[in-house]
Protein backbone atom coordinates (compact mmCIF):
# COMPACT_ATOMS: atom_id res chain seq x y z
CA UNK A 1 0.00 0.00 0.00
CA UNK A 2 2.65 2.49 0.56
CA UNK A 3 4.57 1.50 -2.37
CA UNK A 4 1.15 2.11 -4.12
CA UNK A 5 0.86 5.76 -2.79
CA UNK A 6 4.31 6.75 -3.37
CA UNK A 7 3.53 5.94 -6.82
CA UNK A 8 0.48 7.68 -7.17
CA UNK A 9 1.96 10.93 -5.28
CA UNK A 10 5.06 10.40 -7.27
CA UNK A 11 2.96 11.41 -10.72
CA UNK A 12 1.22 14.07 -9.29
CA UNK A 13 4.14 15.72 -8.06
CA UNK A 14 5.01 19.50 -9.34
CA UNK A 15 7.89 19.49 -11.78
CA UNK A 16 11.04 21.22 -11.95
CA UNK A 17 10.49 23.50 -15.03
CA UNK A 18 10.20 27.12 -13.44
CA UNK A 19 8.35 28.96 -15.36
CA UNK A 20 5.04 27.79 -18.67
CA UNK A 21 7.34 27.21 -21.77
CA UNK A 22 6.85 25.73 -25.25
CA UNK A 23 8.98 22.51 -25.67
CA UNK A 24 9.89 21.10 -29.05
CA UNK A 25 9.52 17.20 -28.07
CA UNK A 26 12.13 15.06 -30.30
CA UNK A 27 11.14 12.04 -32.45
CA UNK A 28 12.26 9.00 -30.96
CA UNK A 29 12.05 5.83 -28.38
CA UNK A 30 10.71 6.35 -24.99
CA UNK A 31 14.40 6.64 -23.10
CA UNK A 32 15.45 8.92 -25.67
CA UNK A 33 12.60 11.19 -24.53
CA UNK A 34 12.84 10.97 -21.29
CA UNK A 35 16.25 12.46 -21.29
CA UNK A 36 15.25 15.32 -23.97
CA UNK A 37 12.37 16.27 -21.57
CA UNK A 38 15.16 15.83 -18.61
CA UNK A 39 17.47 18.14 -20.68
CA UNK A 40 14.81 20.80 -20.86
CA UNK A 41 13.75 20.34 -17.09
CA UNK A 42 10.54 19.31 -17.79
CA UNK A 43 11.02 16.12 -15.64
CA UNK A 44 13.63 15.62 -13.21
CA UNK A 45 13.53 11.64 -12.87
CA UNK A 46 13.99 10.10 -16.49
CA UNK A 47 13.27 6.73 -15.36
CA UNK A 48 9.85 7.46 -13.31
CA UNK A 49 8.89 8.99 -16.44
CA UNK A 50 9.67 6.12 -18.65
CA UNK A 51 7.96 3.66 -16.53
CA UNK A 52 4.81 5.88 -16.04
CA UNK A 53 4.80 5.89 -19.52
CA UNK A 54 5.10 2.55 -19.83
CA UNK A 55 2.63 1.77 -17.42
CA UNK A 56 -0.21 4.08 -18.96
CA UNK A 57 0.49 3.13 -22.95
CA UNK A 58 -3.19 1.99 -23.26
CA UNK A 59 -3.77 5.53 -22.75
CA UNK A 60 -2.76 6.44 -26.23
CA UNK A 61 0.73 6.76 -28.32
CA UNK A 62 3.43 9.25 -27.09
CA UNK A 63 3.37 12.56 -30.17
CA UNK A 64 6.64 14.33 -31.45
CA UNK A 65 5.92 18.08 -31.87
CA UNK A 66 6.20 21.45 -30.10
CA UNK A 67 4.00 21.92 -26.85
CA UNK A 68 2.75 24.52 -24.69
CA UNK A 69 4.00 23.36 -20.83
CA UNK A 70 2.75 24.65 -17.78
CA UNK A 71 5.48 25.40 -14.88
CA UNK A 72 5.92 22.85 -12.53
CA UNK A 73 3.97 20.41 -14.96
CA UNK A 74 3.52 17.32 -13.32
CA UNK A 75 4.65 13.43 -15.10
CA UNK A 76 0.89 12.87 -15.36
CA UNK A 77 0.60 15.89 -16.91
CA UNK A 78 3.58 16.11 -19.64
CA UNK A 79 2.01 12.66 -20.54
CA UNK A 80 -1.26 13.81 -20.84
CA UNK A 81 0.15 16.71 -23.16
CA UNK A 82 2.19 14.07 -25.20
CA UNK A 83 -0.61 12.09 -26.18
CA UNK A 84 -3.38 14.57 -26.10
CA UNK A 85 -2.80 18.32 -26.45
CA UNK A 86 -2.64 20.11 -30.01
CA UNK A 87 0.86 21.41 -31.11
CA UNK A 88 1.77 25.15 -30.70
CA UNK A 89 0.36 26.94 -33.56
CA UNK A 90 2.85 29.70 -34.69
CA UNK A 91 1.50 32.25 -36.56
CA UNK A 92 2.86 34.46 -40.42
CA UNK A 93 0.94 37.64 -41.08
CA UNK A 94 1.13 38.94 -44.69
CA UNK A 95 0.16 41.92 -44.80
CA UNK A 96 -2.04 43.78 -47.12
CA UNK A 97 0.10 45.63 -50.36
CA UNK A 98 4.03 43.93 -49.51
CA UNK A 99 5.90 43.06 -52.43
CA UNK A 100 7.42 39.78 -53.63
CA UNK A 101 10.56 40.49 -52.42
CA UNK A 102 8.81 42.26 -48.91
CA UNK A 103 6.83 38.73 -49.21
CA UNK A 104 10.44 36.30 -49.24
CA UNK A 105 12.01 38.91 -46.59
CA UNK A 106 8.82 38.10 -44.13
CA UNK A 107 8.99 34.28 -44.96
CA UNK A 108 13.00 34.72 -44.26
CA UNK A 109 12.55 35.93 -40.77
CA UNK A 110 9.88 34.16 -39.67
CA UNK A 111 10.69 31.48 -36.72
CA UNK A 112 9.97 28.06 -36.44
CA UNK A 113 10.30 26.95 -40.44
CA UNK A 114 12.14 25.34 -42.29
CA UNK A 115 13.35 25.69 -46.29
CA UNK A 116 14.04 28.70 -47.81
CA UNK A 117 11.59 30.66 -50.93
CA UNK A 118 14.14 32.83 -53.14
CA UNK A 119 11.16 34.12 -55.16
CA UNK A 120 7.59 34.48 -55.63
CA UNK A 121 5.11 35.39 -58.38
CA UNK A 122 4.39 39.19 -57.81
CA UNK A 123 0.72 39.47 -56.11
CA UNK A 124 0.56 35.64 -56.16
CA UNK A 125 -0.19 35.29 -52.60
CA UNK A 126 -3.39 36.51 -50.33
CA UNK A 127 -2.38 38.95 -47.88
CA UNK A 128 -3.61 37.56 -44.44
CA UNK A 129 -2.34 35.66 -41.16
CA UNK A 130 -1.22 31.85 -41.38
CA UNK A 131 -1.29 29.52 -39.01
CA UNK A 132 1.49 26.63 -38.73
CA UNK A 133 3.09 24.46 -36.51
CA UNK A 134 7.18 23.77 -35.61
CA UNK A 135 9.29 22.67 -38.89
CA UNK A 136 6.74 23.80 -41.30
CA UNK A 137 8.25 24.27 -44.57
CA UNK A 138 8.08 28.03 -46.48
CA UNK A 139 7.62 26.41 -49.63
CA UNK A 140 4.03 25.09 -48.55
CA UNK A 141 3.29 27.99 -46.54
CA UNK A 142 3.75 29.79 -50.00
CA UNK A 143 1.68 27.74 -51.60
CA UNK A 144 -1.35 27.91 -48.92
CA UNK A 145 -1.15 31.67 -49.53
CA UNK A 146 -0.95 31.17 -53.34
CA UNK A 147 -4.06 29.15 -53.45
CA UNK A 148 -5.77 31.14 -50.75
CA UNK A 149 -5.31 34.18 -53.48
CA UNK A 150 -6.45 31.76 -56.34
CA UNK A 151 -9.82 30.69 -54.54
CA UNK A 152 -10.52 34.54 -53.26
CA UNK A 153 -9.78 35.99 -57.02
CA UNK A 154 -11.86 33.68 -58.95
CA UNK A 155 -14.97 34.32 -56.58
CA UNK A 156 -14.09 38.05 -56.36
CA UNK A 157 -14.25 37.82 -60.79
CA UNK A 158 -17.21 35.63 -60.37
CA UNK A 159 -18.99 38.62 -58.73
CA UNK A 160 -17.67 41.57 -60.77
CA UNK A 161 -19.64 43.99 -61.74
CA UNK A 162 -20.76 44.17 -65.60
CA UNK A 163 -19.43 46.22 -68.42
CA UNK A 164 -15.63 46.38 -66.61
CA UNK A 165 -12.58 47.02 -69.57
CA UNK A 166 -10.88 44.36 -67.83
CA UNK A 167 -10.15 41.32 -69.57
CA UNK A 168 -9.10 38.55 -67.08
CA UNK A 169 -9.04 38.02 -63.54
CA UNK A 170 -5.13 38.70 -63.84
CA UNK A 171 -6.15 42.21 -65.27
CA UNK A 172 -8.58 43.23 -61.96
CA UNK A 173 -5.43 41.65 -59.96
CA UNK A 174 -3.15 44.18 -61.83
CA UNK A 175 -5.24 47.10 -60.86
CA UNK A 176 -5.84 45.82 -57.26
CA UNK A 177 -2.34 45.78 -56.87
CA UNK A 178 -2.34 49.70 -58.30
CA UNK A 179 -5.11 50.52 -56.07
CA UNK A 180 -3.81 49.23 -53.20
CA UNK A 181 -0.68 51.32 -53.31
CA UNK A 182 -2.07 54.21 -54.50
CA UNK A 183 -4.71 54.89 -50.79
CA UNK A 184 -4.11 54.21 -47.40
CA UNK A 185 -7.55 54.99 -46.80
CA UNK A 186 -9.62 51.83 -47.61
CA UNK A 187 -12.95 54.02 -47.96
CA UNK A 188 -11.14 55.84 -50.79
CA UNK A 189 -10.34 52.45 -53.31
CA UNK A 190 -13.81 52.05 -54.90
CA UNK A 191 -13.43 55.75 -56.27
CA UNK A 192 -9.35 55.16 -56.50
CA UNK A 193 -10.59 51.84 -58.68
CA UNK A 194 -13.14 54.02 -60.84
CA UNK A 195 -10.58 56.43 -61.82
CA UNK A 196 -8.32 54.04 -62.92
CA UNK A 197 -11.05 52.23 -65.29
CA UNK A 198 -12.68 55.55 -66.35
CA UNK A 199 -9.26 55.98 -67.90
CA UNK A 200 -8.85 52.83 -69.30
CA UNK A 201 -12.39 52.92 -71.29
CA UNK A 202 -11.01 55.86 -72.81
CA UNK A 203 -7.72 54.81 -73.47
CA UNK A 204 -5.79 57.42 -71.41
CA UNK A 205 -2.04 56.41 -69.41
CA UNK A 206 -3.09 55.27 -66.25
CA UNK A 207 -0.33 57.58 -64.56
CA UNK A 208 -0.06 56.06 -61.48
CA UNK A 209 2.86 56.50 -59.41
CA UNK A 210 3.22 53.54 -57.90
CA UNK A 211 3.76 51.29 -60.75
CA UNK A 212 6.92 54.05 -61.29
CA UNK A 213 8.05 53.45 -57.73
CA UNK A 214 7.80 49.64 -58.63
CA UNK A 215 10.14 49.75 -61.51
CA UNK A 216 12.43 52.40 -60.22
CA UNK A 217 13.44 50.33 -56.91
CA UNK A 218 13.83 47.10 -58.85
CA UNK A 219 10.61 45.49 -57.66
CA UNK A 220 11.41 46.68 -53.83
CA UNK A 221 8.04 48.96 -53.78
CA UNK A 222 9.88 51.55 -51.80
CA UNK A 223 12.53 54.27 -52.63
CA UNK A 224 14.78 56.69 -50.24
CA UNK A 225 13.51 59.64 -52.48
CA UNK A 226 10.67 60.99 -54.18
CA UNK A 227 10.38 60.26 -57.67
CA UNK A 228 12.76 61.98 -59.68
CA UNK A 229 12.07 63.39 -63.57
CA UNK A 230 14.52 60.83 -65.13
CA UNK A 231 12.47 58.21 -63.59
CA UNK A 232 9.05 59.70 -64.55
CA UNK A 233 10.10 59.84 -68.64
CA UNK A 234 12.12 56.28 -68.35
CA UNK A 235 10.82 53.78 -71.10
CA UNK A 236 9.17 51.09 -69.05
CA UNK A 237 6.58 48.86 -69.41
CA UNK A 238 5.88 49.85 -65.77
CA UNK A 239 5.64 53.51 -66.22
CA UNK A 240 2.63 54.04 -66.59
CA UNK A 241 3.47 57.88 -67.40
CA UNK A 242 4.89 56.54 -71.01
CA UNK A 243 3.19 53.41 -71.52
CA UNK A 244 -0.35 52.36 -72.20
CA UNK A 245 -2.70 50.46 -70.58
CA UNK A 246 -1.77 47.81 -66.98
CA UNK A 247 2.03 46.98 -66.78
CA UNK A 248 2.59 43.45 -67.07
CA UNK A 249 2.02 42.03 -64.07
CA UNK A 250 0.86 43.48 -60.05
CA UNK A 251 2.97 45.27 -58.20
CA UNK A 252 2.40 43.85 -55.03
CA UNK A 253 -0.11 41.29 -53.51
CA UNK A 254 -3.64 43.72 -52.54
CA UNK A 255 -6.11 42.97 -50.25
CA UNK A 256 -9.57 41.58 -50.80
CA UNK A 257 -11.03 44.75 -50.52
CA UNK A 258 -8.82 46.73 -53.08
CA UNK A 259 -9.71 43.49 -55.17
CA UNK A 260 -13.45 44.51 -54.58
CA UNK A 261 -13.10 47.86 -55.22
CA UNK A 262 -11.53 47.35 -58.19
CA UNK A 263 -14.43 44.70 -59.38
CA UNK A 264 -17.36 46.59 -57.77
CA UNK A 265 -15.79 50.43 -58.32
CA UNK A 266 -17.53 53.30 -56.92
CA UNK A 267 -20.26 55.47 -59.40
CA UNK A 268 -18.10 58.29 -60.75
CA UNK A 269 -16.98 60.07 -63.83
CA UNK A 270 -13.91 61.13 -62.15
CA UNK A 271 -10.55 60.74 -64.20
CA UNK A 272 -7.82 62.90 -62.08
CA UNK A 273 -6.99 62.83 -57.93
CA UNK A 274 -4.16 64.27 -56.21
CA UNK A 275 -3.21 63.93 -52.57
CA UNK A 276 -4.93 66.29 -50.18
CA UNK A 277 -2.00 66.28 -47.62
CA UNK A 278 -4.16 64.65 -44.69
CA UNK A 279 -3.89 61.31 -46.14
CA UNK A 280 -6.35 61.03 -49.17
CA UNK A 281 -7.21 62.62 -51.90
CA UNK A 282 -8.82 65.27 -54.08
CA UNK A 283 -10.60 63.53 -57.42
CA UNK A 284 -11.65 66.06 -60.48
CA UNK A 285 -13.70 65.48 -63.33
CA UNK A 286 -11.86 68.02 -65.61
CA UNK A 287 -8.38 68.40 -65.95
CA UNK A 288 -8.56 72.45 -64.99
CA UNK A 289 -10.24 71.38 -61.58
CA UNK A 290 -7.45 69.05 -61.27
CA UNK A 291 -4.64 71.10 -61.92
CA UNK A 292 -6.34 73.49 -59.04
CA UNK A 293 -5.83 70.69 -56.77
CA UNK A 294 -2.59 70.07 -58.28
CA UNK A 295 -1.67 73.71 -57.33
CA UNK A 296 -2.74 73.47 -53.73
CA UNK A 297 -0.84 70.02 -53.07
CA UNK A 298 2.27 71.98 -54.40
CA UNK A 299 1.80 74.48 -52.08
CA UNK A 300 1.72 72.09 -49.57
CA UNK A 301 4.47 69.48 -51.05
CA UNK A 302 6.80 72.02 -52.48
CA UNK A 303 9.32 68.81 -53.81
CA UNK A 304 6.27 66.95 -55.25
CA UNK A 305 6.49 67.70 -59.09
CA UNK A 306 3.94 65.45 -60.25
CA UNK A 307 -0.03 64.68 -59.42
CA UNK A 308 -1.46 61.21 -59.82
CA UNK A 309 -3.54 60.59 -61.74
CA UNK A 310 -1.82 64.10 -63.93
Amino acid sequence: MGGIHWWRGALVRPGPLAASRDILVPHGGTAQLAQALAADDLVDQPRLFRAAAWLTRGEGTLHAAEFAFPAHASIRQVLAILRSAHPVEHRLTIAEGLTAQQIVGVLAHADAMTGEVRTIAEGSVLPQTYDYEYGADRTAIVARAQAAMHKDLAEAWADRAPGLPLSSPHDALILASIVERETAKPEERPHVAAVYLNRLRLGMRLQADPTVIYSASNGAGVLDHPLTHAELVRDDPFNTYRSAGLPPSPICSPSPDSLHAVLHPAASDDLYFVADGTGGHVFSRSYAAHDTAVAKWRALAPSTSHGNPD
